[in-house]
């Protein structure tokens, strides 16, 4: 397996730099990985796609504002930091623009009353800074938009799903999956049977982070929180018991449902228990899924942990080639682009 296997040549006209209005108007790709088959859909249909009983599972995690824009003290220097993790109150783990020029000790402005030191300065452009007051980082902060969208983004609430859970704020990119639905959509779901629960992963730096190396294995991703609440884990249980399918709302929602699988299988009931913690969990082909039977998910980057992640769901070659069919068919792709489901 080499990282090479997952690339892909993609227009650039295609990487979307505005949402669709409504979410629920995007196209959607239906792609059936046992035999292949494709079929094209609007996002709005997906009540129907699914099946009556089907357990859909959402992650809640709210984005914060996490881009700050401020300049060095003394020199004036601009700076921009990137908030990735929260390592206890008022420390935070972050992506520092210029990063190798940011020592500790250091210190930064961003107006209206906050500050950053500069605590540790690690590999990659990591800092930790200490903040001096982070419930202001609601009000100086912006969204943290990938580089590869330049337009403005005229709603922040745009960026944040409409179930994002604001106790649950923590995540440095969206879980751009869930973007796609509105309360409508999810009353309609509800209608057709279909059944909805949520976890919680908070999005880090490997959002943002290509995968490197020749062999995607020598990869390590950087950890990011998970939680899978007790009524989530009673759903995904009972599901499983009558035979329901489970389906993942995004690559974050798939990482935390087999991170809790993992879990499960080492303390040998199979039974999924809530829980919290830490999750490092890279999925490449050649993963052996427990939990998750059908996802929903956008267009990935090229060479990315979450493009290598839906190929060892569907298989690389299917996904190359429902990628190529998106290009020739004029979907949107990455974050605020089309989706995908597959089956």
């Amino acid at each position: 397996m080499r990282t090479s296997d997952f690339d892909y040549p993609l227009p650039k006209d295609l990487i979307a730099q505005t949402p669709v209005e409504p979410r629920d108007a995007s196209r959607l790709m239906r792609l059936d990985r046992g035999s292949g088959s494709i079929s094209h859909h609007r996002f709005h249909e997906l009540p129907a796609l699914l099946r009556s009983g089907d357990l859909l599972v959402l992650n809640d995690s709210r984005v914060i504002p996490a881009r700050l824009l401020g300049r060095r003290v003394p020199s004036g220097g601009q700076v921009e930091l990137l908030l990735l993790r929260r390592e206890r109150p008022g420390l935070w783990q972050c992506l520092g623009r210029p990063g190798r020029r940011l020592r500790a000790g250091e210190q930064v402005t961003f107006g209206e009353g906050l500050s950053a030191r500069v605590v540790e300065h690690g590999e990659e452009g990591l800092l930790w800074v200490e903040l001096s007051d982070e419930s202001l980082v609601e009000r100086v902060g912006q969204a943290p938009l990938p580089p590869y969208i330049q337009a403005p983004l005229q709603d922040p609430e745009r960026y944040q799903t409409v179930y994002a859970d604001k106790a649950k704020a923590g995540s440095a990119a969206a879980p751009t999956a869930g973007l796609h639905f509105t309360p409508e959509l999810l009353a309609r779901l509800a209608s057709a049977g279909i059944e909805v629960a949520f976890v919680t992963l908070h999005v880090g730096l490997d959002t943002f982070r290509p995968v490197e190396e020749a062999d995607p294995r020598e990869h390590k991703l950087h950890t990011e929180f998970w939680e899978l609440p007790a009524a989530t884990a009673q759903a995904l249980n009972a599901a499983r018991g009558e035979g329901r399918r489970i389906v993942a709302v995004g690559t974050t929602a798939v990482r935390t449902l087999e991170q809790a699988a993992l879990l499960a299988g080492k303390a040998g009931d199979g039974e999924t228990k809530a829980g919290a913690g830490w999750v490092d969990l890279f999925i490449l082909p050649g993963h052996a899924f427990r939990l998750v039977e059908a996802v929903v998910t956008n267009f990935h980057l090229p060479r990315s942990s979450l493009l290598m992640l839906v190929s060892a769901f569907a298989g690389r070659e299917r996904i190359l080639h429902a990628y190529q069919v998106a290009a020739q068919e004029g979907y949107r792709f990455y974050s605020f682009g089309d989706a995908m489901l597959i089956v």
